[in-house]
C-alpha cells in the first residue's frame, strides 16, 4: 500500500525537490480559509444563516486547527510524518469538494474536514523542515511561509472572480480541492523517506514536559495572538471594509493585496531576526506594523487606505513568519520542533479562534468600528508582551539524561 510502505523503500528527495514539495503543501494550507471571507455576503444572502452563524463559519476552521494540531506528532508517531501528511491532504480535498453542496449541514461539515487537515498538515512541516534542512531551518520556514501567505492571498483574491466565472459561490470554494488533489500527487510521488519511529512513552514525556515549560507557554501564547489577528483578516476584513464603506470587489481586493504583501515580509523576516541575538525587535517592529495597518484602514482617512494594506500585509507576513521560526529557532533538534509545534499550534490555534468569534459578536451587538479597532488593538498589545518572553535567545533542548532542560 503506496501510504504505508512507499515511504520507506523510496530515496529521499533533493533539497530543492523538498523545498517545491513543501511550497506546494503549503499553497494548499490558506486557500481554504481565505476564498470564504469574500464569499459571506453571498452565502448569507442564499442560505439564510444568521450573523451568528456566519461567524460560527469563519471560527469553526480555525477551532479545528487547534483541536486537531495536538494530533499531528500523535499520527506521525504512527503512520510517520510523510504518510500523516498524505491523509491531510486527502481529507482536505474531500473537505473542499464536500462544501461545494452548498447545504449548510454540508458547508460546516466541509469546513471541519478543512480546519482538521490544514492543523495537521501546518503541524507536521516545522518539524520536517528541521529534519531534512537542519543547517537552515529558519530561512526555510521564511519559504514556507511565503508559500501559505500567496495560498492565502489568491484564496481571497480569485474568490469573487472564480464565483462570477463558476456560477456561483459553492463552485468556487469546491475549486480549490484540485489544488488538494494535485498537491498531494505529488507529494505520495517525491515525498522524502522515514526516519526510525521514536517509542510512544518517550513521546508522552516530551510532551508533558513541554507543558511545563514556560519558554514553551511563551512561544504559545505569542502564536494564538498573532494567529488571532490573522483568520480575523481571513474572515472578517473584507466584512468590515465594506462596513467602512468599501464595495464588496474592492474589499476583497483590498483583503487579497494585503495578503499577497505577506509574500515579501515572510521571506524576509526570518532573515531580519538573524541580524541580531534574539528575534525581539523584528517582532516588535512587524507588530507596530500590525496596530498601525488596522487603524488606518478601520479609522484612518480613505485617502491612505493602501498605505494601511501595506502595513497590515507587511506586519502579518512578517508576524506569521516570525512565529513559526520561533519553533525552529526555540528548540534544539527535529524531534522537538515537531513537539513544539503541536504545542504551539494546537493550543495557540484554539485561542485564536476566540479572535473571529468575538468580532462576530460585536458585529451583532452592532458595537461599531471604533469598539472592534480597540479590541484589535489590544490583542496586538498582548502579543507584544509574549514577543518579549518568546524572542529571547534561549533554546528547549534535552540533557544528558534525557530531561527537558532550556540553554
Amino acid at each position: 500500500m503506496a501510504i504505508t510502505d512507499g515511504a520507506r523503500q523510496r530515496a529521499a528527495p533533493s533539497p530543492l525537490a523538498f523545498i517545491a514539495l513543501m511550497v506546494l503543501v503549503g499553497l494548499n494550507l490558506r486557500p481554504a480559509l481565505s476564498s470564504l471571507a469574500p464569499l459571506l455576503p453571498r452565502i448569507e444572502a442564499d442560505s439564510g444563516l444568521p450573523v451568528l452563524a456566519i461567524g460560527a463559519l469563519t471560527t469553526l476552521p480555525v477551532l479545528c486547527l487547534g483541536l486537531f494540531a495536538p494530533m499531528a506528532p500523535w499520527l506521525s508517531g504512527r503512520l510517520g510524518p510523510e504518510r500523516t501528511l498524505s491523509l491531510a491532504l486527502l481529507i482536505l480535498a474531500v473537505g473542499l469538494a464536500l462544501r461545494g453542496l452548498a447545504a449548510p449541514a454540508w458547508l460546516f461539515g466541509g469546513t471541519l474536514l478543512v480546519g482538521a487537515a490544514i492543523g495537521v498538515a501546518g503541524t507536521l512541516l516545522p518539524g520536517l523542515v528541521k529534519r531534512e534542512l537542519p543547517d537552515s531551518a529558519d530561512l526555510m520556514t521564511g519559504v514556507y511561509t511565503m508559500a501559505l501567505c500567496l495560498g492565502g492571498a489568491l484564496g481571497a483574491g480569485l474568490s469573487i472572480p472564480l464565483a462570477e466565472t463558476l456560477g456561483g459561490w459553492a463552485a468556487a470554494l469546491t475549486s480549490w480541492a484540485a489544488l488538494a488533489a494535485i498537491s498531494l500527487i505529488a507529494w505520495q510521488t517525491l515525498m522524502p523517506a522515514s526516519p526510525p519511529p521514536r517509542t510512544q512513552a518517550s513521546a508522552r514525556g516530551d510532551t508533558g514536559a513541554l507543558l511545563r515549560q514556560p519558554l514553551a507557554w511563551q512561544v504559545t501564547l505569542y502564536m494564538g495572538c498573532q494567529s488571532s489577528l490573522a483568520y480575523i483578516v481571513f474572515g472578517w476584513l473584507p466584512t468590515l471594509l465594506v462596513e467602512r464603506g468599501y464595495d464588496e470587489a474592492e474589499a476583497g481586493w483590498m483583503t487579497g493585496a494585503s495578503v499577497m504583501l505577506q509574500l515579501g515580509a515572510a521571506l524576509s523576516a526570518p532573515w531580519l531576526a538573524r541580524l541580531g541575538r534574539d528575534q525581539r525587535p523584528a517582532l516588535m517592529l512587524v507588530l507596530s506594523l500590525i496596530a498601525g495597518g488596522f487603524w488606518v484602514l478601520l479609522q484612518g482617512p480613505i485617502e491612505w487606505r493602501w498605505a494601511g494594506v501595506a502595513l497590515l500585509g507587511f506586519g502579518q507576513g512578517g508576524g506569521f513568519s516570525l512565529a513559526l521560526s520561533l519553533i525552529v529557532l526555540r528548540t534544539a533538534d527535529a524531534r522537538l520542533a515537531g513537539k513544539l509545534s503541536g504545542m504551539v499550534q494546537g493550543v495557540g490555534y484554539a485561542l485564536a479562534s476566540l479572535g473571529p468569534l468575538g468580532i462576530g459578536v460585536m458585529l451583532e451587538l452592532d458595537l461599531g468600528l471604533p469598539g472592534i479597532t480597540l479590541a484589535l488593538t489590544a490583542v496586538t498589545a498582548a502579543a507584544m508582551v509574549f514577543a518579549l518572553l518568546a524572542g529571547r535567545d534561549r533554546r528547549l533542548a534535552s540533557d544528558e539524561t534525557g530531561h527537558l532542560v532550556v540553554r
